[in-house]
Parts: C-alpha cells; structure tokens; sequence
C-alpha cells in the first residue's frame, strides 16, 4: 500500500494579516494542491487521504470548492476526504455541493464504518461540530489483522499543547485500534509518533501550505508506504508549499548590530515568495535610526510580505545626542520624560497607560521625528 496523506488546507482563508500579500497566499493554497496531486501521480500513489479542513470554513466561495474538486479529480486515482472541524459535516456544508457526487474518483466519507481501499481497510473518523471533547477514533475496534488497516481522523493527540482539547486523540490510538497507520490533521506542523517498537504509525502531515509566522515545518505531505500487516510504514515527507514564512529575531546591544540584521535579510533567498517579520527588541543607537528606516524600504520593496515589530526597542540610554540637539523647552523636555518612563526600573511616578512599552515606542516617533523638529 502506497498513499500520500495531507490536511489542513484551509482554502478560502482570508489571510487579511499580510495585507494586499493574501491575494498571493490564497492562490498559492490552491498551487500547493496542485503540486500534491502531482506528486502523488509521480510516486505511483495508489490513493489520497485528506485528514479534514480542507476548507477554512463552510462559508466559503462555492466556486472554490468546485475549483478544489477538479484538483482532485485530476489525480485519476481515489481521493478519501474526511470533513474537519473548521468544515464539519452538517446541513448546507461545503460537502453538500454537486461537485462531490459528479466526480467519481473522490470520495466524501461521511460515517464511521469501515472500507475497503486499495491493499487494506480504511477507518474515517468524519467530524460532525465545530468542537468535540469525544475522541473521534473511540469506535474503531481493534481486530486481528488480515488485511493493513488505517485510521483517517482530526483531533488533538493528547501532550499537543491547546487551549481546548478538541476530538481529543490517545496517544496509543494506533495500538489500542491494532492501526499500521493513523493519518491526522489538525495540527499545521509535521509530527510524526513512534511506538515503544520505533515504529511511527501515527502522524500530523501538517498543512500543505504554511498558513502563518511560527509554524513549524509546514508546507508539506507524507508519501506512506506499508508492505504488508503489522509492518513498519515507511514515511517520508513531500514538499508542496510555494511560499516562506521567516520570523528573525533580533536583541539590539551595541551600535553596528542592526546593520547586521540588515545583512542577514539581504541574504534570504527568493524574497519575492517569501513573508517575513522582524522583530526587534533592546537598545537603538542613534547612529543606527537610519538603518531601520533602510530596513523597513528592503522589506517593502523586495519581498512578497514584510513587517517590522519594535514595540520592545528603546533608544540607547548611552547614546543621546539625538537629546541634546533637540531644542529646550517642551520638545526636549518631553523627549526626557518618555526616555525616563521607557526604563523599566524607573522609580518615579507613572502616568496610567504609560507602560515602558508605550513610552518606547513613543520616544521612538519623537525620536524619527528629530530632524523635522531640528530642521
């Protein structure tokens, strides 16, 4: 048994925190399943599972879940679909659309009841809320095997990290059902699990395209193979995402050092496809104000999506020559007064809302503001 297994596509999300970037990154989630069909066909992939949230939601454009059916349809093979729980099965779902019913080789897996698929069993485990505290596998009865058998499931493996356990999982489904592999979404993030023996026969194939800043190694699909019952699946990664989420962190100290963040910026590959967000924290030296405002024109100009977080950098306690040519009175005397409630140690009386982030952050502007001021 050979089969590629994918969730979490999430199409139709709004993507509205990269701005006029999410035209770009609502098509690359369709691209990306291009890309997954194909190589499946490529690997001689007997099949298709699709682990739930394949849509952000059952509102979705009507013309996009017809678009997602043709993807699939061009696979030739069989397609095994399972609804999640940001698309669950319910009256006037995305899965009541005709495009499910006129094309033959896709599949919408609707109970849970065990099929036939090609070389073993499969066991779908569809989500019918938006949110359950049931796990979704509890029904699958573990029997002796004659054939491989595979659970398709969306949920929560218990020790994932959630505010809300939703359909949560055990983490020894896979024994406790006598499974030789259990295909998950949920979680955008590639996790696979290894039994007591090493084998891995459960796995999240994480989202196919990476949805946001800090997720961990999405962008891709599993290719799984099995030989036979009770053998251990040979798992191994697909790259289908198109675009790079980067996230560098800087803690500024010592003049010169944004400069270098500047460097490794201009050293990213493929800037065009890639989303980026800098967030910087510690001490801006006067001599570097301008570097941050060169940083700021590199991330518009070259890359798909660029952001700047400062909300915890400061201007240099040791460097206030940007102070002392500000002229005296209220401009000056402002500049002090914020540079004093910036210090987190500060002794003194604080205004109410005048957090050392707020008054960073506002000595920062006054601070971009000095040649006008001085001008």
């Amino acid at each position: 048994m050979k089969f590629v297994h994918s969730a979490d596509w999430q199409i139709g999300m709004k993507a509205a925190h990269v701005g006029p970037a999410r035209v770009r990154v609502r098509e690359e989630r369709l691209n990306a399943a291009r890309r997954l069909t194909e190589a499946a066909r490529q690997a001689g992939a007997d099949f298709i599972l699709l682990a739930g949230d394949i849509f952000e939601d059952n509102g979705v454009d009507r013309i996009l879940v017809q678009k997602v059916a043709d993807i699939l349809t061009a696979f030739h093979g069989p397609v095994y679909v399972i609804p999640g729980n940001h698309d669950p099965l319910m009256p006037g779902s995305v899965w009541d659309h005709p495009a499910w019913r006129s094309n033959e080789n896709i599949r919408v897996l609707r109970q849970e009841q065990p099929i036939e698929v090609p070389g073993g069993i499969l066991h779908p485990c569809p989500a019918r809320e938006r949110h359950s505290l049931r796990d979704p596998t509890a029904w699958i009865r573990a029997e002796t095997p004659q054939k491989i058998r595979i659970g398709l499931a969306h949920g929560t493996v218990e020790g994932v990290h959630a505010d809300e356990p939703d359909y949560p999982i055990p983490r020894d489904a896979p024994s406790r059902a006598a499974l030789d592999y259990l295909a998950l979404g949920h979680w955008h993030s590639t996790v696979t699990y290894s039994e007591p023996d090493g084998a891995v026969r459960m796995a999240y194939s994480g989202t196919h395209e990476t949805t946001r800043f800090g997720e961990r190694d999405g962008g891709n699909a599993l290719l799984v193979e099995i030989p036979e019952p009770a053998a251990q699946p040979t798992i191994m990664p697909i790259r289908t995402g198109g675009l790079s989420w980067k996230v560098i962190e800087a803690d500024l100290r010592e003049p010169g050092d944004l400069v270098q963040v500047q460097e490794q910026v201009e050293a990213l590959d493929n800037p065009a496809s890639t989303l980026l967000e800098l967030r910087i924290s510690g001490l801006l030296a006067a001599s570097d104000r301008l570097a941050l405002t060169r940083l700021e024109e590199i991330l518009a100009s070259r890359f798909l999506f660029g952001r700047v977080e400062a909300l915890r950098l400061r201007p240099s306690p040791t460097d206030e020559r940007w102070l002392a040519g500000l002229p005296e009175g209220v401009v000056r005397e402002a500049a002090t007064r914020l540079r004093d409630l910036a210090n987190p140690a500060f002794a003194g009386q604080r205004p109410e809302g005048a957090t050392p982030e707020a008054a960073s952050r506002a000595l920062l502007e006054l601070c971009a503001l000095v040649p006008e001021v001085t001008g």
